[in-house]
Protein backbone atom coordinates (compact mmCIF):
# COMPACT_ATOMS: atom_id res chain seq x y z
CA UNK A 1 0.00 0.00 0.00
CA UNK A 2 1.29 3.43 -1.02
CA UNK A 3 1.28 6.35 1.42
CA UNK A 4 1.32 9.01 -1.36
CA UNK A 5 -0.96 8.52 -4.36
CA UNK A 6 0.77 8.54 -7.78
CA UNK A 7 -1.30 11.43 -9.11
CA UNK A 8 -0.37 13.69 -6.17
CA UNK A 9 2.56 15.25 -8.11
CA UNK A 10 0.37 15.99 -11.09
CA UNK A 11 -2.31 17.50 -8.84
CA UNK A 12 0.28 19.70 -7.16
CA UNK A 13 1.57 20.93 -10.51
CA UNK A 14 -1.94 21.66 -11.74
CA UNK A 15 -2.78 23.45 -8.47
CA UNK A 16 0.36 25.61 -8.79
CA UNK A 17 -0.46 26.37 -12.44
CA UNK A 18 -4.03 27.48 -11.57
CA UNK A 19 -2.80 29.71 -8.74
CA UNK A 20 -0.18 31.28 -11.04
CA UNK A 21 -2.78 32.00 -13.75
CA UNK A 22 -5.15 33.58 -11.21
CA UNK A 23 -2.29 35.64 -9.74
CA UNK A 24 -1.37 37.07 -13.15
CA UNK A 25 -5.03 37.73 -13.99
CA UNK A 26 -5.33 39.71 -10.76
CA UNK A 27 -2.22 41.73 -11.68
CA UNK A 28 -3.66 42.46 -15.15
CA UNK A 29 -6.99 43.50 -13.64
CA UNK A 30 -5.36 45.84 -11.11
CA UNK A 31 -3.17 47.36 -13.84
CA UNK A 32 -6.22 47.98 -16.04
CA UNK A 33 -8.12 49.57 -13.15
CA UNK A 34 -5.17 51.88 -12.45
CA UNK A 35 -5.05 52.95 -16.11
CA UNK A 36 -8.78 53.66 -16.05
CA UNK A 37 -8.47 55.74 -12.88
CA UNK A 38 -5.67 57.74 -14.49
CA UNK A 39 -7.59 58.34 -17.74
CA UNK A 40 -11.20 58.70 -16.61
CA UNK A 41 -12.62 61.79 -14.96
CA UNK A 42 -15.70 61.85 -12.81
CA UNK A 43 -18.58 63.86 -14.24
CA UNK A 44 -18.78 65.72 -10.93
CA UNK A 45 -15.26 67.03 -11.47
CA UNK A 46 -15.98 68.59 -14.90
CA UNK A 47 -16.05 72.35 -15.22
CA UNK A 48 -18.92 74.12 -17.04
CA UNK A 49 -16.60 74.73 -20.02
CA UNK A 50 -15.90 70.99 -20.25
CA UNK A 51 -19.63 70.26 -20.05
CA UNK A 52 -20.17 72.63 -22.99
CA UNK A 53 -17.65 70.67 -25.05
CA UNK A 54 -19.48 67.43 -24.35
CA UNK A 55 -23.01 68.67 -24.88
CA UNK A 56 -25.01 69.67 -27.91
CA UNK A 57 -28.12 71.72 -28.38
CA UNK A 58 -30.70 71.04 -31.06
CA UNK A 59 -31.47 74.16 -33.03
CA UNK A 60 -34.71 74.48 -34.97
CA UNK A 61 -35.62 77.28 -37.33
CA UNK A 62 -38.80 78.00 -35.38
CA UNK A 63 -36.76 78.65 -32.21
CA UNK A 64 -34.88 81.64 -33.60
CA UNK A 65 -35.57 84.83 -35.51
CA UNK A 66 -33.79 85.14 -38.85
CA UNK A 67 -32.69 88.39 -40.47
CA UNK A 68 -31.16 88.38 -43.96
CA UNK A 69 -28.95 90.72 -45.93
CA UNK A 70 -27.11 90.13 -49.20
CA UNK A 71 -27.93 86.42 -49.03
CA UNK A 72 -26.54 85.89 -45.51
CA UNK A 73 -28.61 85.12 -42.44
CA UNK A 74 -28.32 86.27 -38.85
CA UNK A 75 -30.10 83.97 -36.36
CA UNK A 76 -31.12 85.51 -33.04
CA UNK A 77 -32.46 83.22 -30.31
CA UNK A 78 -33.47 85.84 -27.76
CA UNK A 79 -36.88 87.39 -28.42
CA UNK A 80 -36.02 90.74 -26.83
CA UNK A 81 -32.83 91.10 -28.85
CA UNK A 82 -34.70 90.11 -32.02
CA UNK A 83 -37.39 92.74 -31.29
CA UNK A 84 -34.76 95.42 -30.79
CA UNK A 85 -32.94 94.34 -33.96
CA UNK A 86 -36.19 94.29 -35.97
CA UNK A 87 -36.92 97.88 -34.94
CA UNK A 88 -33.77 99.05 -36.77
CA UNK A 89 -33.93 100.36 -40.35
CA UNK A 90 -33.02 97.83 -43.07
CA UNK A 91 -29.75 99.55 -43.98
CA UNK A 92 -28.53 99.47 -40.40
CA UNK A 93 -29.57 95.82 -40.08
CA UNK A 94 -27.60 95.08 -43.24
CA UNK A 95 -24.51 96.83 -41.90
CA UNK A 96 -24.60 94.82 -38.67
CA UNK A 97 -25.26 91.52 -40.47
CA UNK A 98 -22.37 92.08 -42.90
CA UNK A 99 -20.09 93.13 -40.04
CA UNK A 100 -20.85 90.36 -37.58
CA UNK A 101 -21.84 87.44 -39.82
CA UNK A 102 -19.31 87.92 -42.64
CA UNK A 103 -16.77 89.85 -40.54
CA UNK A 104 -16.35 92.44 -43.31
CA UNK A 105 -14.52 95.70 -42.72
CA UNK A 106 -16.29 99.06 -42.92
CA UNK A 107 -14.66 99.73 -46.29
CA UNK A 108 -15.89 96.40 -47.75
CA UNK A 109 -19.40 97.02 -46.41
CA UNK A 110 -19.33 100.52 -47.92
CA UNK A 111 -18.43 99.11 -51.33
CA UNK A 112 -21.31 96.63 -51.13
CA UNK A 113 -23.86 99.20 -50.00
CA UNK A 114 -22.62 102.22 -51.98
CA UNK A 115 -21.55 104.20 -48.92
CA UNK A 116 -18.29 105.66 -47.70
CA UNK A 117 -16.26 103.89 -45.03
CA UNK A 118 -16.84 106.68 -42.53
CA UNK A 119 -20.61 106.63 -43.14
CA UNK A 120 -20.65 102.88 -42.48
CA UNK A 121 -18.64 103.38 -39.30
CA UNK A 122 -20.98 106.14 -38.13
CA UNK A 123 -24.09 104.05 -38.83
CA UNK A 124 -22.58 100.97 -37.15
CA UNK A 125 -21.51 102.74 -33.96
CA UNK A 126 -24.76 104.68 -33.59
CA UNK A 127 -26.82 101.54 -34.29
CA UNK A 128 -24.93 99.52 -31.69
CA UNK A 129 -25.37 102.35 -29.20
CA UNK A 130 -29.13 102.44 -29.90
CA UNK A 131 -29.38 98.66 -29.52
CA UNK A 132 -27.49 98.80 -26.23
CA UNK A 133 -29.86 101.48 -24.91
CA UNK A 134 -32.95 99.51 -25.99
CA UNK A 135 -31.66 96.32 -24.39
CA UNK A 136 -30.63 98.08 -21.17
CA UNK A 137 -34.25 99.22 -20.82
CA UNK A 138 -35.30 95.56 -20.64
CA UNK A 139 -32.71 94.63 -18.02
CA UNK A 140 -33.57 94.67 -14.32
CA UNK A 141 -31.91 97.25 -12.07
CA UNK A 142 -28.32 96.31 -11.23
CA UNK A 143 -28.21 93.74 -14.07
Amino acid sequence: MEAIPRKYGEWGQFDRYCKLVLYHEAIDYLREMKCRRDREVSLDALSPDDWDKLSTVDRYSCDSFTFSSHGYDLHIDNELVAEAFASLPKDEQSILILRFVLDLTDEEIGRLMGMSRSAVQRHRTSTLKDLRIKLMAFMPEGG
